[in-house]
């Protein structure tokens, strides 16, 4: 039977290269492509040693089937920050922590033990994206 990976997962970047320093430069992602169409831009990070698991930072509204209602909407959304999520995990969640809000970085919840058995921490990336950082074992 093949295996599978989770390859790529997408979030929304209104504003590339705010994305590009919380991903790059507070996260330590690698870019791996980022292709440009007219004023927008799509832009592929991920960890460094891991080839095979992207996030992709997208134009939010780039589909031209989207509505402008529906585009308002996304903007309401991504405004309070509740359009996106990732969760993340980190071999040390307390250096990270610290790493990224160093940066400036938006904190929603500093390092903490949940009652569900995770220890974790939560930021708002530059477009409003909720991301959630786990310890990992």
């Amino acid at each position: 039977m093949s295996s599978l990976v989770i390859h790529s997962a997408f979030l929304p970047a209104d504003d590339p290269e705010k994305s590009l320093g919380f991903y790059r430069d507070g996260l330590g992602f690698e870019v791996r492509n980022d292709v440009g169409y007219g004023d927008m831009r799509w832009i592929t990070v991920g960890p460094p040693g891991q080839p095979q698991t992207s996030i992709v930072l997208h134009p939010p509204v780039s589909d031209p089937g989207i509505t402008d209602d529906e585009r308002r909407t996304i903007a309401e959304l991504m405004a309070k920050g509740s359009y996106a999520a990732i969760i993340l995990g980190a071999s040390d969640l307390a250096e990270t922590f610290d790493k990224l809000q160093a940066t400036g970085a938006d904190v929603v919840q500093e390092p903490a033990d949940q009652p569900y058995g995770v220890r974790d921490c939560a930021f708002r990336d530059p477009a409003g994206n909720l991301v959630r950082i786990n310890q990992l074992s």
